[in-house]
C-alpha cells in the first residue's frame, strides 16, 4: 500500500511538474512530491528491490554510450581526474568545517561533508564514534539538493530547452533488460559499490565497446524510470520530524552550496585547460550519488560517459581514502566509553 501510494504521489508531482514545463518532470516531480509527503507523515515507501531494478535500467542505459571512438578522449582524463581529486578534498574540508560551525561533532562533521559513498560514511562515522543519523540524513539531503538544484542551473544555461528533447530515439535492444535479474545478484556477490548500477553498466560497456548492441529506451520507458527513482528518492526521510529536519535542512543547503561552489571553480579549471564544456565539467564534479548523477547525465544528454567515470572514481577514491581516514579521527577524537554503549544500541543506517 505504502508503494502505490508513492507511485501515485509520485505520478501527480510528474504530471504538475510536467505541466508547467520544468526540467526533468518525470524525476524531479515526483521526487519533490513525495518528499513532500513523507514530511507530513504519509506512509510513502519504495522497496530497495524495485529501486535497485531501475538503477540496473539505468545502469545498461549508461553503459550503451560507450563507444569504440571513446578510446580518443581517454587522454584528456588524467588531468581531469586529477583536479576532481584535489576539488573533492578541498569541498569536503570547507563542508566539514560549516558542519563543525552548526555543532556536529568533528568526527560527525567529517563524514557528513564526504560527497558520496554513503552507506561507507554512515558506517566508519558510527564506528569512529558520530552520530549515524546526523551523517544518514547530511548525506541524503545533499544528494537530494544537488538533484534539485543542477537541473534549473543546466535548463537556464541552455536558454530552457526541455532536457527530454534528447531522449528521443527509438528503442533498440530490449532484450538487454532480461539479463537484470542475473547481473544485480552477480553485482552484490561480487561487492561491487552500487552494486545494482555497476554490473549492468559494466555488461552494457561491454557490448556497447565492441559495437554488439546498445540499449536505447523508448520516451515513455525513460520517465517510468524516472519516475520510480525519483519516488525512491524523495520517500527516505519517513519519520523524521519536521522540527528536525528543517533544521537538518538548511545546514545541509548550506554545505551543498559550499561544496558546489569549491568544486565549480574546479570545473572550470576543467572547462578551461581541456576545453570539455561547462555543463559536463560541473556534472562531473558535482558532489551527488553516481545513481543520480548518471540519471540526470543521460536524461539531460549531458556526455554521460565523462560524468559517470569522474562519480566512479570518486566513489572509488573515497571509499580507499576513508578507512584511513576514520583511523586517524578515531586516534585523534577517541571514543568514550559511554558513547561505545550508545553506538552499540543504534539502530543500524539506512542505504544510499
Amino acid at each position: 500500500m505504502a508503494l502505490c501510494r508513492a507511485l501515485l504521489i509520485g505520478a501527480l508531482g510528474g504530471v504538475l511538474f510536467a505541466l508547467l514545463n520544468l526540467p526533468l518532470p518525470w524525476m524531479l516531480g515526483p521526487l519533490v512530491a513525495n518528499l513532500l509527503a513523507s514530511g507530513r507523515g504519509i506512509d510513502v515507501r519504495v522497496p530497495e528491490g524495485l529501486r535497485e531494478a531501475f538503477l540496473g535500467v539505468m545502469g545498461l542505459v549508461l553503459g550503451s554510450q560507450v563507444t569504440p571512438q571513446l578510446a580518443e578522449r581517454l587522454l584528456d582524463w588524467p588531468l581531469s581526474a586529477a583536479l576532481l581529486l584535489v576539488g573533492v578534498a578541498a569541498s569536503t574540508a570547507v563542508a566539514a568545517a560549516w558542519y563543525r560551525r552548526c555543532g556536529f561533532d568533528p568526527v560527525s562533521a567529517w563524514f557528513a561533508a564526504a560527497p558520496g559513498a554513503m552507506p561507507t560514511m554512515i558506517l566508519l562515522g558510527e564506528k569512529c564514534g558520530g552520530d549515524p543519523q546526523r551523517v544518514a540524513v547530511a548525506q541524503s539531503l545533499r544528494i537530494i539538493l544537488v538533484i534539485l538544484l543542477l537541473p534549473p542551473l543546466f535548463w537556464a544555461y541552455e536558454g530552457g530547452a526541455s532536457a527530454q528533447e534528447a531522449v528521443s530515439e527509438p528503442a533498440a535492444h530490449l532484450w538487454m533488460l532480461l539479463a537484470l535479474p542475473l547481473l544485480i545478484p552477480l553485482g552484490n556477490w561480487l561487492r561491487l559499490p552500487s552494486a545494482s548500477l555497476l554490473a549492468p553498466l559494466a555488461f552494457a560497456a561491454l557490448l556497447s565497446g565492441t559495437d554488439m548492441a546498445s540499449l536505447t529506451l523508448p520516451d515513455w520507458g525513460m520517465n517510468v524510470m524516472l519516475w520510480g527513482l525519483g519516488s525512491a528518492i524523495g520517500c527516505k526521510f519517513q519519520g523524521l520530524s519536521r522540527r528536525r529536519f528543517g533544521k537538518y535542512l538548511w545546514q545541509a543547503a548550506l554545505a551543498t552550496l559550499l561544496a558546489l561552489l569549491v568544486l565549480a571553480l574546479f570545473a572550470e579549471l576543467i572547462h578551461r585547460l581541456l576545453g570539455v564544456p561547462r555543463d559536463v565539467a560541473l556534472l562531473a564534479l558535482a558532489p551527488g550519488g553516481i545513481g543520480e548523477m548518471a540519471i540526470l547525465a543521460v536524461a539531460l544528454d549531458i556526455d554521460p560517459v565523462f560524468v559517470a567515470f569522474h562519480h566512479i572514481l570518486r566513489m572509488v577514491a573515497l571509499m580507499a581514502v576513508a578507512p584511513f581516514w576514520a583511523r586517524y579521527l578515531a586516534r585523534r577524537y577517541p571514543l568514550p566509553s559511554n558513547d561505545i554503549a550508545r553506538q552499540a544500541a543504534a539502530p543500524p543506517p539506512g542505504k544510499e
